[in-house]
């Protein structure tokens, strides 16, 4: 987004999008954004508060109870959309760059992201243009006309988390978009960048003033305000378990639809037959080290819990400790970077307190557990830490209870099924999980035992824009993507026509 030549004449600071023109905060007020590789600022974006959520929900109110978007037609809407993919499509390796830089994450983890966000918007696109303009009611008479519609909620409120960016914007924005609603989003005050570059996308593509609106700043202001609002008719919230519970709070006292994707403490199951030939072996290390340290652990589906059966556990998590040790650590913008640093350096300490504190009830490290030597690759003032394992590990640690949402792997041990189901499910969360077997019969048992709202078998982190994704218990209400990702930003209308009426005659008169 911006050089450190540029940061210094601070032509970045108009990032609040209101009524079809970016600003600065009211206030004034700034932020710089630090490079999680170097800890140095490399851009500013404006601060704002409760009077810019004000003036952008007024613009986003105005375009839909006054505007034309709502009652665009579903083609012209897709069609929309669909030039949005293509301009992601077109600045892939500049967002993919941004994503990187802001979030951590390597570039190519980077541009998979935007391949995915692209998808998303080519999804809902095909969805809303494939639909059929009502559901017919039988209602048992020629000259009775019913039918159930679908209508936009109105002005949406979406607050996204700072580990993916750009592609949880997406799965907001774009069915949002698809069902004819206007909104109002404030991405995270630590990775801002890519969802600001993705409004002047969805204006660069012909959305109408005032339909898309961003205010970057903190979410005890800009977030509070954004759920409270009464002239917001929907919140749509991803980020943390305190947060969600924050603005499902405030969400009520105006009775707005809400949708909350928390957190996850996701169990990766691994029995004895997926390891029987080393091919299997092989491949179900290799997904334990992608369920638990792709992006460094910060992702709310992580696989952070190994669960393994006993008679393949030493030699399992043997090989999974002495591979995950050679995990290249480094900026994410290098050649060769497999992993990059942790996004803050409030998150680094955050991993480092759970590492400590299992380790003092009794949990035994692997490898990992500290912060790597300097490098050239790995400047000694960012935010990285090792992958790390910890064996021996229980239900009353606090590291296998808690999101941990960093490079920490636990590992526990079961010997029947039905064990190896009782662990996995000792969660208050029930965001995701696998299953990795041999067996056809034992996998489908044991997922369709498993309370999370996906269940990979003999794979990890796979999703489908096709496919709804949310969790159950603490994980969250409503569901993204798919059908259902649609569906939470819609409301149904019954239309009853009486194609002759008459007089019902029950008083006198």
């Amino acid at each position: 987004m911006a050089d450190r030549a540029e940061l210094q004449a601070g032509r970045t600071r108009k990032t609040i999008h209101a009524g079809g023109e970016w600003r600065e905060a009211l206030s004034g007020a700034r932020r710089e954004i630090l490079d999680p590789a170097d800890a140095l600022p490399f851009a500013v974006v404006a601060e704002g508060d409760e009077k810019d959520v004000d003036l952008a929900v007024a613009a986003a109110r105005r375009a839909f109870d006054e505007g034309d978007w709502p009652h665009t037609p579903a083609a012209e809407r897709a069609a929309l959309l669909r030039r949005v993919a293509d301009l992601l499509v077109r600045d892939r390796e500049r967002l993919g760059l941004l994503e990187s830089r802001d979030a951590g994450k390597t570039v190519e983890e980077g541009r998979v992201d935007i391949d995915c966000v692209a998808d998303a918007f080519r999804y809902f696109a095909d969805l809303v243009a494939a639909e059929a303009p009502g559901r017919v009611v039988d209602a048992g008479s020629p000259g009775i006309h019913s039918v159930v519609v679908h209508e936009p909620v109105g002005v949406c409120a979406m607050i996204t988390p700072w580990n993916y960016p750009l592609l949880q914007a997406s799965w907001k924005i774009a069915p949002a978009l698809a069902a004819g609603n206007t909104f109002v989003i404030k991405p995270s005050e630590i990775t801002p960048l890519s969802t600001v570059a993705l409004i002047d996308l969805l204006i660069e593509a012909g959305l109408p003033t005032g339909v898309a609106g961003i205010v970057t700043g903190p979410g005890h202001t800009v977030g509070a305000r954004l759920a409270e609002h009464p002239d917001v008719d929907l919140v749509s919230f991803t980020g943390g378990l305190v947060s969600g519970t924050k603005v499902a709070q405030a969400a009520a006292v105006t009775v707005k639809k809400v949708a909350l994707e928390l957190g996850g403490k996701n169990p990766n199951v691994v029995f004895a037959d997926a390891c029987a030939t080393e091919a299997g072996f092989d491949t179900a290390v290799d997904q334990a080290l992608n369920a638990a340290f792709i992006h460094s652990g910060q992702v709310c589906s992580a696989g952070s819990r190994l669960i393994v059966e006993e008679s393949v556990r030493e030699r399992f998590v043997a090989e999974l400790a002495r591979r995950a040790g050679k995990i290249r650590l480094g900026r994410g913008t290098e050649d060769g970077v497999e992993c990059g640093p942790l996004v803050s350096e409030q998150q680094r300490a955050k991993t480092e307190e759970y590492v400590a504190s299992a380790l003092a009830e009794g949990a035994v490290l692997r490898c990992g557990g500290r912060r790597p030597e300097p490098s050239p690759q790995r400047p000694e003032s960012g935010y990285f830490y090792e992958p790390t394992v910890l064996d021996h590990c229980h239900r009353e640690m606090r590291v296998v209870r808690e999101e941990v949402f960093g490079p920490v792997l636990t590992v526990e041990t079961f010997r029947t099924e039905d064990e190896a189901v009782t662990l996995a499910n000792d969660t208050e969360y029930g965001l995701a999980g696998a299953v990795w077997t041999a067996d056809a019969g034992r996998a489908r048992r044991v997922a369709g035992r498993l309370r999370h709202g996906t269940v990979w078998i003999n794979d990890f982190h796979p999703y489908l824009p096709q496919a709804e994704w949310g969790g159950f218990g603490k994980s969250g209400v409503g569901r993204e993507l798919g059908p259902a990702g649609l569906a939470e930003y819609r409301e149904s209308k019954h239309v009853y026509q009486n194609l002759a009426p008459r007089p019902v005659r029950w008083f006198a008169g």
